[in-house]
């Protein structure tokens, strides 16, 4: 589990994760959102294996 601290953090531990074997949460996902719209949605239609919680 990790948090976001800020957009540029967060996108860092996104990709993080997502390149990381099993299961990584991230919390505190606004500030993701805050710069990267719809990112879930867009990281999806690519392949990747993302859920929103």
């Amino acid at each position: 589990t990790m948090s976001s601290p800020d957009i540029r953090a967060g996108i860092s531990l996104l990709i993080a994760a997502l390149t990381a074997k099993g299961t990584s949460t991230i919390q505190n996902i606004e500030q993701i959102d805050r710069g990267y719209e719809r990112i879930d949605e867009r990281l999806r239609a690519i392949g990747a294996n993302i859920v929103r919680v």
